[in-house]
């Protein structure tokens, strides 16, 4: 199984082999299959993630869609396609303007807003007309966006399986095969946790027992990883263990050294105190800080005490 997206002569060379492989795919493959996938029944795998089945010539392909996904991605066709009326708008209100000037920022404008753009259908002066209204016309294709904010969300796997490598009794299903693809998925993220995350690079050891040693700290550093994804997942699906332990590395533990007027030092223990978005994420947790300590008094040189 593999996440890239191999050639289409590796795919047919690996069926004709009976390899198994579940990839992920374009999203221009959805356009293709489209009419077939239509009449098949969706699979709700779980809240919010729904999956349908289609078996063609030899091949699975699975569509999945997410509600959250296709929220974010509707909000950031909308947000793109705003500014790029905006500022056609902005060229239209302008008096003084030539034509190269008009088609370079028009350039700019089709850039910025990337796929977007093939939407508005822009109608650009030709080399001996003036700029004006009747000669700089953009017209809205609304039939192709409503189209493609359908597809919003969404995206094709793509798999071959061989009777063989199902497991006993299982029946070729939309929502195994989506579980199958999550697992890869997990696999990478494990990788980039520890390697961002927990900020585990490479280090070269000399000795077999300190290797020993590093693949034990790492392991056990990724185990409270999951650890700590398994209650977001009960506690704040929303949240991931990333974004929640980059929230509460903000929560420092300090010392306030306070002199006194007989030459020793009053030292104070201290966490600063959590934000409102860290408290709600405790609460989540259902975690308290530590109680502040009491403040202790050292004198001359004297070792500040083991909490």
């Amino acid at each position: 199984m593999d996440r890239g997206i191999p050639t289409e002569a590796t795919l047919q060379d690996m069926r004709k082999d009976g390899v198994a492989y579940l990839v992920g795919t374009p999203r221009s493959l959805l356009g293709k299959i489209e009419k077939d996938l239509v009449g098949k029944p969706w699979e709700m795998v779980h809240e919010g993630m729904s999956v349908k089945l289609l078996e063609q010539e030899g091949e699975l392909y699975v569509q999945a869609r997410s509600s959250d996904r296709q929220k974010k991605e509707n909000a950031m066709r909308r947000r793109k396609l705003k500014e790029l009326v905006h500022g056609l708008n902005q060229l239209k209100r302008r008096r003084r303007i030539s034509r190269d000037q008009l088609l370079r920022r028009v350039a700019v404008l089709k850039k910025e807003a990337g796929r977007v753009a093939s939407f508005v259908k822009v109608q650009e002066p030709k080399a001996n007309e003036a700029v004006n209204r009747q000669t700089f016309i953009c017209t809205f294709d609304r039939a192709a966006w409503n189209k493609a904010r359908e597809r919003d969300g969404c995206y094709i796997i793509r798999a071959f399986v061989p009777w063989q490598d199902w497991p006993a009794g299982m029946a070729k299903q939309a929502g195994v095969l989506w579980e199958w693809y999550m697992q890869l998925v997990h696999v990478e993220e494990s990788f980039k946790t520890l390697k961002s995350d927990l900020n585990l690079r490479p280090i070269h050891h000399q000795l077999e027992h300190r290797v020993e040693a590093h693949i034990l700290v790492a392991f056990l550093g990724y185990c409270l990883t999951v650890t700590l994804r398994m209650k977001l997942r009960r506690a704040a699906p929303g949240l991931t263990p990333r974004e929640v332990l980059k929230l509460m590395g903000a929560i420092q533990m300090v010392d306030v050294e306070i002199p006194t007027t007989d030459g020793r030092t009053l030292v104070l223990r201290r966490h600063t105190e959590p934000e409102d978005a860290q408290k709600i994420v405790l609460q989540k947790l259902n975690l308290n800080l530590p109680a502040q300590p009491p403040p202790r008094i050292r004198g001359g040189t004297a070792i500040m005490p083991e909490p």
